[in-house]
């Protein structure tokens, strides 16, 4: 995984969560302070605000692309930027260049969730991200029989993580290493064909009269089209979309579909459906 994402040393983790929680708790101390996107991963979000409250770390969120806001929120006792790109569920793409220059200019430790990304798509480290990291149940695992974490980065700060990391217990079991190498055997050769695919329907979806908007980084009509193509070499197998009418009208076409199982999941080689707010 370090020789995948271009970093010097890497980590695995019980969970990718397992793979936030322990890094945050490694590197940052009570009276520090996060700023982090709006748009994450639920689990993070919950992690952010009301978890590490009680350890004295206090997070400010701030919306994905609006960079002014990343920097007015930064305090002097800021210590690490947090952020997600392609982001869950609506693949917004992070400005890696900006966020990067913003974290040099006030010394602060930058920190992505890369999982919609994968190390195919994306390499957020070339960029000056200092820490990667990776939900391996998804693309990394690639067959929905797995669940586990990665983080990688600069040697000195995984050192950190890994202490940090054997107290608390949050390691990944022998059988589970096993399925993650079998998965990367493979990750190239389906992300490829996930790219391809899912760009086709995000095009036949942007093209059909009841659809209202479709999120795919890789859209020309897309506004961060142009920061996508310099970032991205594809945009993975997610697409989302809104339908026209209610919630009820889109719980209905999840219900409908025949060729994706409505459960909540991604990665793997199965083509599945989800209303997020309602998983």
């Amino acid at each position: 995984m370090a020789a995948l994402d271009g970093v010097e040393a890497a980590l695995t983790f019980a969970s990718g969560m397992g793979a936030i929680t322990t890094t945050i708790m490694a590197l940052l101390k009570s009276g520090d302070h996060i700023v982090a996107q709006r748009d994450i991963y639920g689990g993070a979000t919950k992690f952010l605000s009301q978890w590490l409250p009680k350890m004295g770390i206090e997070t400010t969120f701030v919306d994905t692309t609006e960079y002014e806001q990343h920097a007015r929120a930064v305090r002097p006792n800021t210590k690490l930027l947090y952020l997600e790109s392609p982001t869950n569920p609506v693949l917004r793409v992070v400005d890696f260049k900006k966020v990067t220059a913003l974290a040099r200019q006030h010394g602060l430790l930058s920190m992505i969730d890369a999982t919609f990304g994968t190390p195919i798509n994306q390499h957020p480290a070339q960029f000056g991200i200092d820490l990667v990291m990776h939900s391996g149940t998804k693309y990394l695992g690639g067959h929905t029989d797995l669940i586990c974490g990665l983080v990688g980065g600069r040697g000195e700060l995984i050192d950190k993580i890994r202490s940090t990391r054997t107290t608390l217990g949050n390691c990944m079991d022998p059988h589970a290493s096993w399925m993650l190498v079998r998965g990367l055997k493979t990750l190239a050769l389906r992300v490829a064909r996930q790219n391809e695919s899912a760009l086709r329907i995000a095009e036949f979806l942007a093209g059909h009269a009841k659809i209202q908007r479709v999120h795919y980084p890789c859209l020309k009509s897309q506004p961060q089209y142009a920061v996508a193509r310099e970032q991205l070499r594809g945009s993975g197998g997610m697409v989302s979309f809104e339908v026209e009418g209610s919630g009820q009208d889109a719980k209905r076409v999840s219900e409908a579909m025949r060729l994706f199982t409505l459960t909540p999941s991604l990665g793997g080689v199965e083509s599945l459906v989800c209303i997020p707010v309602l998983t």
